[in-house]
């Protein structure tokens, strides 16, 4: 039974770095993808699906399943980040869309259906906001007892962000959501903004393995330009996935170097604050450490996931 495949459900909102984690993901013979659970997030849901489906024909894995899930944040509405992943979440190329259509299972029944199917076992990663699993943690708060291992790509954990001075897109887009999850998980792995910016990939190492042969590189090339040049002008030299890092994490535990457990908690209310990751690294409240906290993962190793992925 040791060589059993892992089941992995992929939360995501593609989005050009949510391509590259499903890329990895999808390529791993160590992990079987069960499903992919869609919502909005770096662009509407239309295009979040639609992106879905046509990274699983790229990748010849029309196998997976793709459920669409939530179509906006909980309680208030959240700016999208078109600016940086093009209109529709793939850099605006005019790509064919994919030729078979998503489920009709709601994101959030599948989850908890998959969650019992693989009880125990499953290794849940989410790549965008947290919508789908603050509702499904609504329906059945023993959700968490069934799953075998949470991944989330999330936060600021020294309160620097990306899409504010203090918060990180994915929490701010859905900050209740993210706290229902916080609250709700005992334990759970976070790969924040912060890792995500420490763990940076040279562009030109980049373009070097996007000149591959094949059509996964090419595909992936062509949704990416505006992204990494954007990237480039805005950020510099180091071209940074945030979530091919939480990918990396959830396929290759064995990369991270370093991380450490504490407490963690989102601010909802602050006009300013909104969405900022909060974490008691001195642990002065008292309250249990829930998040594991990525801070150094093996960048070589990283690196090599992100080249397979690609046929690089």
């Amino acid at each position: 039974m040791t060589n059993e495949r892992i089941p992995l459900l992929i939360d995501t909102d593609p989005g050009v770095d949510d391509a590259l984690a499903l890329l990895m993901a999808l390529r791993d013979a160590r992990h079987d993808v069960v499903g992919l659970t869609v919502a909005a997030g770096n662009v509407g849901l239309r295009h979040t699906v639609a992106n879905a489906l046509k990274l699983c024909e790229i990748a010849a894995r029309d196998d997976v399943p793709v459920f669409p899930g939530c179509d906006r944040p909980l309680l208030h509405a959240a700016p999208d980040a078109a600016h940086v992943h093009g209109a529709d979440g793939f850099g605006d190329v005019g790509h064919a869309p994919a030729t078979r259509g998503a489920q009709s299972e709601h994101a959030v029944q599948a989850i908890l259906r998959l969650s019992h199917e693989h009880a125990g076992r499953l290794l849940l990663v989410m790549l965008g906001p947290l919508t789908n699993l603050a509702l499904a943690l609504r329906l059945d708060p023993t959700l968490p007892q069934r799953i075998g291992r949470l991944v989330v790509m999330g936060g600021a954990v020294t309160a620097r962000g990306n899409i504010t001075p203090s918060a990180e897109f994915n929490v701010y887009f859905d900050p209740e959501a993210a706290r229902i999850v916080f609250q709700s998980f005992p334990a759970f792995d976070l790969a924040d903004w912060e890792a995500t910016v420490a763990h940076g990939m040279h562009h030109r190492d980049v373009d070097r393995w996007l000149a591959a042969t094949g059509p996964v590189a090419g595909f992936y090339e062509a949704i990416s330009r505006h992204t990494r040049l954007w990237s480039e002008d805005g950020r510099g030299e180091l071209w940074h996935a945030a979530d091919a890092l939480a990918m990396a994490m959830a396929l290759a535990p064995q990369g991270v170097l370093q991380a450490e457990s504490r407490p963690i908690d989102v601010v909802l209310a602050d006009p300013v604050a909104r969405g900022t990751t909060v974490v008691d690294w001195q642990r002065q409240l008292g309250r249990p450490d829930q998040a594991r906290i990525l801070l150094r993962y093996d960048q070589s190793m990283f690196e090599a996931l992100v080249r397979g992925a690609l046929g690089a």
